[in-house]
């Protein structure tokens, strides 16, 4: 298979990451992928999420951690490994806006791209689409689901393949299913 950079969408709990690591693990046939994480455990119920998620992953997957730079982190290993899994885009959009600093999320996002075009490896990329539900009552919540938003459209417009998750079920949105 040729490199491919698939985007997952889908709400909370929807089954994104599951999803995302059977389709890895399909994808990679000598088995080297390298999993890029980017939640942060800043509370206990998020060290239990983190410790969950190592957990259900295979030991035989490399793990990055990485919660703000992703591109300086990963760019120097990428091409060591078939697939590169991000989980997720939701959690770095959170840390590049809470960090305080310079950095624009879609410059930043446009960077991430371009470490993708760059590499051989192929991608896949899980996002959360928090578009479907109410407006946020705060500005930062508001801010906040615009920019994950136009993450989201920047991520899918350069992916090969997007898939929305719901309920477990997958929901191929481009390229789109023949009839």
């Amino acid at each position: 298979m040729s490199k491919r950079l698939t985007l997952i969408l889908g709400g909370r709990r929807a089954g994104k990451s599951t999803y995302a690591q059977r389709l890895a693990h399909e994808r990679a046939r000598a088995g080297r992928v390298l999993f890029v994480a980017t939640a942060e455990a800043l509370d206990d119920d998020m060290s239990a999420r983190i410790q969950k998620h190592r957990k259900d992953r295979p030991a035989e997957w490399d793990t990055l951690e990485t919660p703000l730079d992703i591109v300086g982190e990963l760019a120097p290993v990428a091409d060591r490994y078939e697939v590169v899994l991000l989980d997720c885009l939701t959690l770095w959009v959170t840390n590049l806006m809470l960090a305080q600093s310079d950095l624009n999320v879609l410059d930043e996002t446009s960077r991430l791209l371009d470490c993708y075009q760059d590499g051989d490896s192929s991608w896949i990329v899980v996002s959360n689409e928090v578009g479907l539900g109410i407006v946020p009552s705060t500005p930062l919540g508001r801010a906040f689901a615009d920019q994950l938003g136009r993450v989201n459209q920047q991520i899918a417009a350069n992916a090969d393949e997007v898939t929305f998750i719901a309920a477990g079920l997958p929901l191929q949105l481009k390229p789109s299913p023949r009839p």
